[in-house]
């Protein structure tokens, strides 16, 4: 059982981006004291799918990895316990490849990934944990190399098209400007929809949420506009297809039954309003109708 609703849409969520890349695991155990990781993510490669298209997310998940994302700044505790669960899996790839008498090198080990809303120089300091700059992002950063492990600080990632997937997982305004972004993207892009259904489901779970808080008020409106835009697009769409069953029940009443002929006929009249195109559907022959609308 998740413990917030954060953390199941976060799963959702790094689930729905990553799964067209390679294989996703979805609250994983391993063994040792029974933990369970987040995710753990396995690159498989699609030629129907640029994983750069994720953009800093997606250039995480070009090697293997352990993604733990947090709501709120993460405890040194719960770094560690993330670190726990990486030399778990690290136990468990050694095991098998000493059961199959194979070697494992060291950069084919999962790197873990710490997804924070934010992390505080003190909580980086206390591991050590330094920028990259040359070859990363500002706010990713990197434990010791041995660690293989980095956190991301999500609210310090510039605001670029680069970082949008992960920075709507942050908090307050940065959480805020990466749903407007999602929302400025073309409706016809792949993501956009999906991602915005999982953001709609998120909100209505918080709002239905027993015990209120403060911070969930924030999630409802950091997702409204997500959520109001989905609203109105459904309410379009099942008017839409009330619409197209009272012009098919109109053409089965005319004509007996719906052929392909008729079928092309359909699109067009929608596009009328209902008055003209319920008098159209009356007064017209199928000759007539075929006529006038079959080749729009």
């Amino acid at each position: 059982m998740t413990r917030q609703p954060h953390d199941q849409f976060a799963k959702q969520y790094l689930q729905e981006l990553l799964s067209p890349f390679g294989n996703v695991e979805v609250s994983r155990e391993v063994t040792d004291e029974v933990r369970q990781v987040d995710i753990l993510f396995s690159p498989v490669p699609s030629p129907k799918a640029d994983v750069r298209s994720l953009g800093l997310l997606g250039r995480i998940a070009t090697t293997a990895s352990l993604l733990e994302p947090f709501r709120n700044q993460p405890s040194k505790t719960e770094v560690r316990n993330c670190l726990l669960k990486l030399f778990s899996v690290y136990g468990e790839l050694q095991r098998k490849a000493k059961r199959e008498n194979t070697s494992l090198p060291e950069n084919n080990l999962p790197r873990l990934w710490i997804l924070a809303t934010t992390a505080s120089p003190t909580l980086l300091d206390s591991f050590s944990a330094r920028l990259d700059t040359d070859d990363w992002l500002a706010g990713v950063y990197f434990l010791p190399d041995s660690f293989r492990t980095a956190v991301v600080a999500i609210n310090q990632l510039p605001l670029t098209i680069e970082t949008l997937w992960l920075r709507i997982l942050g908090k307050g305004e940065t959480q805020r400007q990466a749903v407007s972004e999602l929302l400025s993207l073309p409706k016809n892009n792949p993501l956009r929809r999906n991602i915005q259904e999982l953001i709609t489901s998120w909100r209505i779970t918080v709002l239905n949420q027993e015990n209120f808080t403060e911070e969930d008020q924030e999630v409802i409106m950091n997702l409204s506009q997500a959520y109001l835009e989905w609203r109105e697009a459904t309410l379009q769409e099942g008017q839409k297809d009330e619409r197209r069953q009272v012009v098919e029940n109109l053409l089965r009443v005319r004509f007996g039954s719906i052929n392909q002929e008729l079928e092309r006929v359909i699109e067009p009249l929608l596009q009328l309003p209902p008055q003209e195109y319920s008098r159209l559907l009356l007064e017209l022959s199928r000759d007539e109708l075929l006529a006038r609308f079959s080749s729009s």
